[in-house]
């Protein structure tokens, strides 16, 4: 092998995470502090360190099988095996779940930032870099209509499904008010007929019944960013239906619980 092959080859090989494992706030590496490590592209951090870097003069307990932060105003919420954060009347989506490791309650970096008004950056370069704010989350990216809406639709279509597939079925409608195939706002998609009604529960009115309690979670989650069925924009379940155009003319993504998910 040639000197220029070997020189290539260290280059492919060598490891990234030499130069992403770094967790810096406020000039400081605290990657080992914050027990951090990576899950995928998600770097996993405990969550009552990344509270006294970020809300100092918040208090951390334990209490219900869930860990908490508390005081100067903010309530953050994170139990092990839940697949979210809890902040305020907020919520986070975190597709690998809240995690236990060595008595310690880890969250995704992103996700504790979030909720306790941090940015977070990354580069190769840097790896995770953490600007504090004031300890607490910003503005939710949502209206209170959006809210509305979004639980209801979910809820009527998915009521027995999953809380992954719940959030999958508000992808969809996220991702058909990015298309410009459809309309631009929560409740037009929902009510959008320009190719007949393209929602069940729109037609029987099952739409107008009150959410479940996870649906409402499901649509907070789906609004905050939340995702599943990644750039689907129709769903089914084949064996709850004798119509299956999307079958045979979209592209299947995945599937979840009874739905199958297309673009």
């Amino acid at each position: 092998m040639t000197a220029l092959a070997l020189a290539m080859g260290a280059l492919l090989t060598a490891p990234v995470s030499a130069v992403t494992r770094r967790l810096e706030v406020d000039g400081q590496d605290i990657w080992n502090r914050a027990g951090a490590y990576m899950v995928g592209d998600t770097t996993y951090v405990s969550l009552r360190t990344m509270a006294e870097v970020l809300a100092p003069d918040a208090e951390v307990s334990w209490s219900g099988g869930r860990a908490r932060i508390s005081g100067s105003g903010i309530e953050v919420a994170a139990a092990p095996g839940q697949n979210y954060l809890t902040f305020d009347d907020r919520a986070v989506y975190i597709p690998d779940g809240v995690r236990m490791v060595n008595d310690r309650v880890m969250v995704p970096v992103r996700a504790i930032a979030k909720a306790l008004g941090g940015a977070v950056d990354w580069s190769a370069a840097k790896g995770v870099t953490v600007t504090p704010g004031d300890g607490r989350p910003g503005v939710a990216p949502y209206t209170a209509d959006e809210l509305y809406w979004m639980a209801r639709i979910i809820s009527a279509e998915s009521r027995g499904e999953p809380l992954r597939g719940k959030v999958a079925v508000g992808t969809v409608v996220l991702n058909r008010v990015a298309s410009e195939e459809f309309p631009d706002d929560v409740r037009s998609v929902i009510f959008d007929t320009k190719w007949g009604v393209q929602f069940t529960p729109v037609a029987n009115g099952t739409v107008y019944n009150e959410p479940t309690a996870e649906s409402v979670l499901a649509a907070r989650l789906v609004l905050e960013g939340g995702r599943e069925a990644g750039d689907s924009l129709y769903f089914i379940a084949p064996s709850l239906t004798d119509n299956h155009w999307v079958m045979d003319n979209r592209t299947y993504v995945t599937t979840i619980g009874v739905h199958w998910f297309y673009r």
